[in-house]
């Protein structure tokens, strides 16, 4: 990680270049527009390929609020050799082949937290006793909406936003690689780029309404279960070559 100093140099972000990174979503509703679903809900959020059921907090024309619970079962995908992504070499990470798993996710819930109309979402961490650990913003493309589904894909490029107000750029090393192996190509990774600037100007800078302490403070009903995946033909395929400890 390196940490960032100084005033952000925003400028315009070109998201139409970027929405050649999207796989999935194409033909949805733009965020922020009706019909919402209602606090409780499940909303079924595709992060490319991947899949994981989460419950509502707020949906209205500012954004997605949604609760990502401990345990909560996920489609992801993996590298094919039983790899986990982190052990791939950065120079083969974007062209390992992947195959599909299901596996839950760990660590505490996490609250997720999708402005409408913007690259980002920003997602609260808590400690094991319940201190706030920080924000961490998560570059993706604007989310795209369909009934009980939120769309979106990853950029790469990540920013941890610590409680004290230090910030950190994550995975720049990752978006180099990217372009290195053609995975990117030199001018989505500079959008990408900007994107961050965009971000800490905007959000963090800014003090956008996603770091209200409203959220900080957030813990989710005593009564919500853990939602569980969709038994679709997809997830039953994973089911059946995830390998299990």
């Amino acid at each position: 990680m390196v940490r960032l100093v100084g005033a952000a140099t925003p400028r315009p972000v070109d998201l139409s270049l970027l929405e050649a990174e999207r796989n999935v979503g194409n033909d949805w509703r733009d965020a922020g527009t009706a019909p919402y679903q209602a606090p409780g809900d499940i909303v079924l959020w595709h992060y490319g390929r991947s899949i994981a059921p989460l419950k509502v907090v707020r949906d209205d024309e500012r954004g997605l609020v949604a609760w990502l619970a401990e345990g909560t079962e996920g489609l992801d995908w993996r590298p094919a050799d039983g790899r986990s992504t982190r052990e791939v070499p950065l120079s083969e990470r974007f062209t390992v082949a992947l195959a599909p798993v299901i596996s839950p996710w760990l660590g505490g819930g996490v609250l997720r937290i999708v402005p409408t109309g913007r690259p980002w979402s920003v997602w609260l961490f808590w400690e094991d006793d319940g201190a706030f650990a920080g924000h961490y913003v998560n570059l993706e493309l604007p989310h795209r909406r369909s009934d009980g589904a939120t769309a979106t894909r990853d950029l790469t490029l990540d920013l941890w936003l610590e409680p004290d107000g230090v910030l950190w750029l994550k995975d720049a090393d990752e978006v180099e690689a990217a372009v290195a192996c053609g995975r990117y190509s030199v001018e989505i990774a500079t959008e990408i780029r900007a994107v961050a600037e965009w971000a800490r100007a905007e959000l963090v800078e800014g003090q956008d309404w996603p770091l209200d302490e409203e959220w900080t403070t957030w813990r989710p009903p005593a009564d919500w279960s853990v939602p569980a995946l969709p038994d679709t033909d997809e997830v039953r395929r994973a089911r059946a070559t995830t390998l299990r400890p």
